[in-house]
């Protein structure tokens, strides 16, 4: 059985619904990110870079078992297992890995600086959230106009372009977002909301989480701890 090392965030859910829409069975493993659990020795072992999500499969590509972090390699992996969700014709594969590209290098990084200007940071910097909220929006618009020519951002058909992205647009509120301004977006975000595998993966280890309120967790995400060579 599949072991997915995970915590209800965006890029925990991306590879939960994953999962789910590949009906493999696998088993999650809460990695309490706000009280340190990424930095223990046998989840860096994993993930070197301690942040969630990881994943084992006894049943590698080679009979072997196989262990993977980054979300998006993971994403490529399962659908490679699987022969699902990534088109085999390479122009409509490179299509789809082009915005699973835009989530990892943009949509992922730059909307989570919009939620920490915007809602974590102890302080309130008019700089920074007007820059990162205008990211914000202007990412949104890209996906917007990209929608105006394709019903999935990844081309005809829902893909793992679709199942990046998804997760990190939950939280369209914290990003500063007015859906009235992104039309064609906001009736995809609807669409793709439905599907009961999305909905099942959103809900993997929701009750885990809790809000980060307390300056332990702060200090453990934004602080020093971060940062301690290992």
């Amino acid at each position: 059985m599949i072991e997915v090392y995970s915590w209800p965030t965006p890029n925990g859910h991306k590879v939960h619904i994953m999962l789910e829409e590949c009906e493999l069975s696998y088993r999650a493993i809460p990695v309490n990110i706000g009280s340190g659990e990424q930095f223990r020795p046998d989840f860096l072992a994993i993930s070197p870079n301690n942040k969630i999500p990881a994943l084992v499969d006894p049943d590698g590509p080679d009979g072997q078992a196989i262990s993977l972090f980054e979300s998006g390699a993971i994403l490529l992996y399962l659908a490679e297992k699987t022969g699902r969700l990534l088109p085999q014709a390479p122009r409509r594969r490179y299509e789809v890995l082009q915005w699973l590209m835009f989530q990892m290098g943009g949509v992922g990084p730059m909307l989570g600086q919009a939620h920490h200007f915007r809602i974590y940071a102890p302080e309130k910097l008019p700089y920074a959230i007007e820059r990162y909220t205008n990211e914000a929006k202007r990412l949104y618009n890209v996906m917007d106009r990209r929608l105006a020519t394709a019903p999935y951002i990844g081309g005809e058909d829902y893909s793992i372009a679709d199942i990046a992205i998804y997760p990190w647009l939950r939280s369209w509120q914290n990003q500063g977002i007015d859906w009235a301004e992104h039309p064609r977006l906001k009736e995809w975000f609807d669409r793709i909301g439905q599907r009961p595998a999305v909905q099942r993966g959103v809900e993997v280890l929701a009750q885990a989480r809790q809000p980060l309120t307390d300056e332990r967790a702060r200090a453990v995400l934004f602080g020093s701890q971060q940062y301690e060579k290992r």
